[in-house]
């Protein structure tokens, strides 16, 4: 045990705060070759509601590296919806994704609202867009980036 010349203990205890979070939102996975101001632009049109250009989310990662990534986000009255785009705006950092477990998805859409049968209308609605590929629902359990999403 490591005393110094005045006699005070300098060992100290660590103690670790472990937060439990909810996670009352969903993230759906989409592949679409377009832009991310064009595919605001439709899923606004399609929703009749107005994703606008957010400061972009800077992530710092466990090695340091702080990454930017584009989203654009709307909230309503009792919903929230926010796009980000899966891979860094700097095409220097291709191995930086914010959803690290589906590297392959272009965007990623949060959705927060209080009617959970609004999920499967969204993606419907997301379906129904030419220009989208794939919709698929990231199941949150197994999630370890889920944090990123706490704003």
């Amino acid at each position: 045990m490591p005393v110094c010349t005045f006699g005070y203990n300098l060992e100290m205890k660590k103690k670790r705060l472990d937060i439990d979070y909810s996670y009352d939102f969903e993230l759906i996975g989409i592949i679409s070759p377009l832009k991310g101001y064009k595919l605001a632009w439709e899923i606004n049109n399609s929703l009749a509601i107005k994703l606008m250009k957010e400061k972009d989310l800077v992530i710092t990662f466990k090695n340091g590296q702080e990454v930017g990534f584009s989203y654009f986000g709307y909230q309503g009255e009792v919903s929230v919806l926010k796009l980000f785009k899966n891979k860094p705006m700097d095409a220097d950092q291709p191995k930086s994704v914010l959803v690290p477990e589906f590297p392959h998805y272009d965007f990623i859409l949060f959705s927060q609202s209080d009617d959970l049968s609004k999920s499967n209308r969204l993606q419907e609605v997301l379906r129904n867009i030419p220009s989208v590929e794939l919709v698929a629902f990231i199941p949150l359990a197994s999630l370890k980036s889920k944090d990123y999403f706490i704003f």
